[in-house]
């Protein structure tokens, strides 16, 4: 057994390091993503009372979504189902631990997102032909939380507690931001060393959802407001599944680090 136990290490190290490789390259890349130049022109024309409306109804739906949703959300990522796959795969990795049995494990997580990216790309056209916007950022972001809580439960994680939730807005503000946001929160991982997260306070929990809708209405400002436009609404709606992709795969390897963590140090 004690073997196996150093064989098993030696895999999930391994894994971290191929996870750590892959946080380097997008931090590298982060800085230098630029919106394309109709993006940067539009944005300008944008009247600043459409942009505080629009982080508005991100700040809403966010927190309609945590205080009133969160049963819908679970739900729709089938908790019970997901637990009794992670428990067969993770007890496939903690038995042989090689490749082929991490690869099942994070099979599991990204098939998980397939069917609402598919739904985000769906609803998001389907509004922007009828030029719905800011209806359509409450459906946006409960696709978005599901699919991230599904990649959480693949990995094994909860997503109920306040200090989990507050984590997911981090989440969600990196896959945006820079290469330091990226850093900080890759820091933050590392410390917890795939523990659970600590409980914010109220304060501390507003002030990140604040500043998560703030990051979502920048980053998607004007797709948000064309697809407030009859039939070039389509160009804003088709975005939707651009960003889900970018904000759910940025999770993945998140929650896919905590796994990795929390083996090691059940390990040690």
């Amino acid at each position: 057994m004690a073997d196996g136990n150093v064989d098993l290490r030696r895999s999930l190290r391994r894994e971290l390091a191929a996870v750590e490789r892959r946080e380097r390259r997008l931090e590298r890349r982060a800085p230098g993503q630029k919106s394309p130049g109709w993006s940067a022109a539009l944005r300008g024309r944008i009247p600043p009372k459409a942009a505080e409306g629009l982080e508005a109804a991100f700040a809403r739906g966010l927190a309609l979504l945590f205080e009133r949703g969160g049963s819908w959300i679970e739900r729709g990522c089938r908790p019970e189902e997901m637990a009794a796959l992670y428990g067969v795969r993770n007890t496939a990795v903690d038995l042989r631990g090689g490749r082929a049995q991490f690869r099942r494990l994070y099979g599991g997580a990204r098939r998980s997102n397939a069917l609402n990216t598919a739904l985000s790309a769906a609803e998001g056209l389907a509004l922007g032909l009828l030029g719905v916007g800011l209806p359509d950022i409450v459906l946006f972001l409960g696709l978005l939380l599901r699919g991230i809580y599904g990649t959480a439960m693949s990995y094994g994680f909860e997503c109920s507690s306040r200090g989990e939730q507050l984590l997911i807005l981090r989440i969600m503000r990196s896959a945006l931001g820079s290469g330091e946001d990226r850093r900080q929160l890759g820091g933050e991982i590392s410390s917890l060393a795939g523990g659970p997260a600590p409980e914010p306070d109220d304060a501390a929990f507003d002030a990140q959802l604040g500043a998560t809708a703030s990051a979502l209405a920048v980053d998607m400002l004007v797709t948000k407001f064309i697809q407030g436009l009859p039939v070039v609404g389509v160009i804003g709606g088709a975005a939707n599944p651009v960003y889900y992709r970018k904000i759910t795969g940025y999770a993945e390897l998140i929650y896919r680090k905590r796994y990795l963590l929390r083996k090691l140090e059940a390990l040690r």
